[in-house]
């Protein structure tokens, strides 16, 4: 990577407006951060988005501790970067994704909305309901979803 590339490759990640935090690790979750990944892309009130999916490139080996450390940096940084977090919580809740919860907690601690998407109607940890901008079951509303104004909503369903 030379000096321009470098460049270019710091302000293409400085540019996330939001996060997007989701597991990705079998085919049905694959497919449901790719459909919240097409719903921001149709939104006209999103500016950006950074989904941790699409990055996964990286100067060191896959799944060495050199790469664990720059993707986790990389991560951070973007979470650090969004003005807004967009989560799917579609796991059992006595299976929680650690990934996707510690970097809700990171969102939580810096004060960031945070939207999000549950398609399956699985209990939600109070952790997770209480701290939560806007909840929706349905991906297509966040195609819709005024990203500038930021209407709020509360969750309804079972706690644990």
């Amino acid at each position: 990577m030379g000096p321009g590339t470098e460049y270019t490759y710091l302000e293409e990640f400085i540019m996330a407006q939001i996060y997007v935090a989701s597991p990705f690790f079998s085919p049905e979750q694959i497919d449901r951060v790719q459909r919240v990944e097409q719903a921001l892309e149709a939104n006209p009130t999103v500016v950006d988005f950074y989904s941790p999916r699409l990055h996964q490139d990286a100067e060191h080996e896959q799944f060495t501790k050199p790469w664990a450390t720059e993707i986790y940096h990389r991560d951070m940084d973007q979470i650090a970067a969004a003005q807004i977090v967009v989560t799917v919580i579609d796991f059992e809740a006595e299976n929680v994704d650690s990934g996707t919860a510690y970097e809700l907690g990171v969102a939580t601690m810096s004060h960031k909305p945070i939207i999000v998407l549950q398609e399956k109607t699985e209990q939600v940890n109070l952790m997770i309901s209480e701290s939560l901008h806007w909840y929706t079951q349905d991906v297509k509303a966040l195609a819709t979803y005024d990203f500038q104004q930021l209407p709020s909503n509360e969750f309804t369903g079972k706690v644990l």
